[in-house]
């Protein structure tokens, strides 16, 4: 129900006696010359006078607490217009679900024996993030003892990070203590013992890989070391391991208070005037290289980014027979700031919408986002939120940066990614299990044959786009083959439920 609006008026009555004086009066004869006059005069003045005495009797009410705005502050007042449509439209089809992750009685009383796992895990933040919970999962299956994992330096941003500069231990510890033990380093009794390194894991390697590669090699006189096993851990394992990926992605991998402190004052300045869309924009010079597209930004940067894949073809990732224009209408480039800017407008986003953008550094700097910028002037990042000196210190620290990313996106009424990825992926589910709000994929590959459609007009072009993201993403389809269901992105069905149903975790996290 759209807001009420209020005229603010006196509180004591207009009288009107001072116009009603007798025929004799001066102030009548000027006011009131002739019947007629009168006529047209007096009437408005007792129309307006009944308005105002109406007013006396209903005070304004106070504003509704609506069920989905519990993420927003009460000082919040919802604004008519264009933006309420929009943020009407992006609170639609958000699904009534809550976490639900009850094991089975088996799991529940599994043994754990005194055998232990060393992992080494490498990347950036989310691929950090992914390898830490297929440790999990892997620890659970051999029923093995989890130090706390090792990060190895990233060769590409110099970050030296441990996993206790990022995640809460203690946190991570209380969390899973009924799943998995979890130490923070090997015993006295187990430091000169000899570490086995595990034999590299497969795609899609399922539980009785593991057991049948790891578990005669975990022995009361070695320590398994586990290492590169980035998404090779099989999407689809027994319901118990999908739900504990779940607990270890939602719930236990928890990032250090402080930076939850910092991230959350981002979220309060994003929120001054309002909820706030969050925008992923895949804009870095690796991912123009790494993807095989164009960044929109002309030849010369075209033929910059061609040099340095033309030198390191491994850095294509995939299809790489494929020229740009080829991969674009296939729909596998990122979409860049213009194509973002007429994603937005077709989706109805109003001018002043507020929009937090997260990523690095976008190749060709600020005219990379001008396109964006010009359209929506309320663009802001954690360098334009952060106090002066209140980045200092972690500016080199390319995974705690990403963190805060991580946590405003999650705080967001609406997300939206330019382009796939881990990041894109893991808070899609976590913004689901916690019932942040309205995750959007763009329909890359519709979204270009739309603005390669010369004939479209600004009405129609919004309708096509709307329709296009209207549809949530059709579950049922996905149960068909449960073997392709990631769980992190997709936690319905196996960790949330309807609210009727009972569930042993809290939502929050």
């Amino acid at each position: 129900m759209p807001p009420h609006t209020y005229i603010s008026v006196t509180r004591k009555p207009l009288s009107l006696k001072p116009f009603l004086r007798s025929p004799g009066a001066s102030i009548y004869k000027l006011l009131l010359p002739s019947p007629l006059r009168a006529g047209r005069c007096l009437l408005p003045f007792l129309a307006f006078w009944a308005l105002l005495s109406i007013s006396q009797l209903h005070p304004s009410l106070p504003i509704s607490c609506s069920p989905h705005l519990h993420h927003v502050r009460l000082s919040w007042r919802p604004r008519r217009g264009p933006v309420d449509e929009f943020w009407k439209w992006a609170q639609s089809e958000v699904p009534q679900l809550v976490p639900c992750t009850n094991y089975s009685e088996p799991h529940r009383h599994a043994s754990i024996s005194g055998k232990y796992m060393l992992v080494v895990v490498s990347g950036g933040l989310n691929q950090q993030r992914n390898q830490i919970i297929d440790a999990v999962v892997v620890a659970r299956i051999l029923e093995a003892v989890l130090v706390v994992p090792v990060f190895q330096v990233n060769q590409v941003w110099g970050d030296d990070s441990e996993f206790g500069d990022i995640f809460d231990v203690e946190h991570f510890k209380k969390t899973l203590k009924d799943d998995v033990v979890v130490v923070s380093s090997l015993p006295a009794t187990h430091i000169r013992k000899r570490r086995v390194r595990a034999p590299s894991m497969p795609f899609n390697a399922d539980e009785d890989w593991i057991r049948s590669n790891y578990s005669s090699k975990l022995d009361r006189d070695t320590v398994l070391l586990l290492r590169a096993f980035d998404s090779r851990l099989a999407k689809h394992l027994s319901d118990d391991l999908q739900k504990l990926r779940c607990k270890v992605a939602f719930e236990a991998l928890r990032f250090k208070p402080w930076i939850e402190s910092l991230a959350n004052s981002f979220v309060e300045r994003m929120e001054e005037e309002g909820p706030f869309l969050a925008l992923h924009l895949r804009l870095e010079k690796d991912v123009w290289v790494r993807t095989g597209c164009h960044s929109g930004l002309g030849i010369e940067a075209d033929l910059a980014i061609e040099r340095i894949r033309s030198s390191k073809p491994r850095l294509l990732t995939s299809r790489s027979k494929l020229t740009a224009q080829e991969r674009s209408h296939a729909g596998l480039c990122p979409l860049n700031a213009n194509e973002i800017s007429r994603l937005l407008k077709g989706l109805g986003a109003p001018r002043n919408i507020r929009i937090y953008w997260a990523g690095g550094e976008p190749f060709g700097g600020v005219k990379a986002l001008q396109p964006l910028k010009s359209q929506y002037p309320n663009l802001f990042n954690k360098w334009d939120l952060a106090d002066p000196q209140e980045l200092d210190g972690i500016k080199d620290k390319p995974s705690i940066m990403a963190a805060l990313d991580y946590i405003v996106c999650l705080r967001s009424r609406v997300f939206l990614a330019s382009h796939g990825g881990n990041m894109a992926r893991s808070l899609q589910g976590h913004r689901t299990f916690i019932g942040s709000g309205k995750n959007i994929k763009p329909k890359k590959k519709l979204l270009v044959q739309l603005f390669l459609d010369g004939s479209l007009t600004d009405a129609e072009m919004r309708n096509r786009i709307q329709h296009i993201h209207r549809e949530s993403t059709d579950l049922s389809s996905l149960m068909k083959n449960q073997s392709k269901i990631d769980v992190i992105a997709f936690p319905t069905p196996y960790c949330m439920c309807s609210g009727g149903r009972s569930s042993n975790v809290s939502a929050s996290n």
